[in-house]
């Protein structure tokens, strides 16, 4: 699908911006929090897109390239975007929120001894059902985790967001003003502003963003996350690592 054609195909939902995610990518979830702030304050309007790490890292050996765990996290992405893309289907874009904002905090904002067992079970029914609830949607868009047919949509929502931004890139992906405006990864963040900081940090963002010959700033070191699944506390600070493309690769 086309930038243009989807462009066409979404006159009806024009956004203010549109938000390319994956439901298991921390980053993306820590940004997303951000943007529902500013949102609020703001009265902006998001679509929240799709965009598969595991699609995007499909021709990778993940056991050789990624830290034990990765495939099955990514798998559990790709599964839960199916049900994220049966919910828009039947429901309309609005159902699409709500629901990242379910299995958001499950996954994130719970300590790691109230999460599930494993990555693998992030995909399951299981873990899915009471989070449909939470959003209010019924529990049978489970059966979409398996529905492969729904494979073609995020594929290609997921080069959509690539043709934007390049291919060198992770998760989120943020596409200012849209359709006409330019799209980055990121912003990455590690921790949240406060309310009274988060206008004024996005508008940092805005300004860079708008200046037709800005590119790239970017550094691979990154905190962990200030999320209860990392286990660093609100008021503490993850350490350093370092993450190639977006992610730990351990390899290029």
């Amino acid at each position: 699908m086309s930038t243009q054609a989807r462009t066409h195909s979404a006159d009806d939902h024009r956004a203010d911006l549109d938000f390319y995610f994956d439901p298991v990518c921390p980053f993306a979830w820590m940004t997303s929090k951000w943007v529902r702030m500013v949102a609020e304050q703001r009265d902006y309007t998001v679509d929240w897109r799709f965009i598969s790490l595991r699609m995007i890292n499909a021709h990778i050996d993940y056991d050789a390239h990624f830290p034990a765990g990765y495939e099955d996290g990514h798998t559990a992405g790709l599964r839960l975007l199916r049900v994220a893309t049966r919910a828009r289907i039947d429901y309309g874009r609005e159902a699409v929120g709500p629901l990242y904002l379910a299995i958001g905090r499950r996954i994130f904002d719970s300590a790691p001894d109230g999460r599930p067992d494993s990555l693998t079970d992030q995909g399951s029914r299981g873990f899915l059902e009471p989070i449909l609830l939470d959003a209010g949607l019924p529990v049978e868009l489970v059966s979409a985790l398996d529905d492969t047919t729904l494979d073609g949509v995020l594929r290609a929502e997921t080069d959509e967001a690539l043709t934007l931004t390049g291919k060198d890139v992770g998760t989120p992906i943020l596409h200012f003003r849209p359709p006409t405006g330019v799209a980055f990864f990121g912003p990455v963040i590690s921790r949240l502003p406060r309310p009274e900081e988060a206008v004024q940090l996005w508008d940092n963002v805005i300004g860079l963003a708008t200046f037709p010959g800005f590119a790239e700033l970017k550094r691979s070191l990154r905190e962990r996350p200030q999320l209860a699944s990392f286990g660093v506390d609100p008021e503490g600070t993850g350490i350093v690592e370092d993450w190639h493309g977006g992610s730990r690769r351990t390899k290029k």
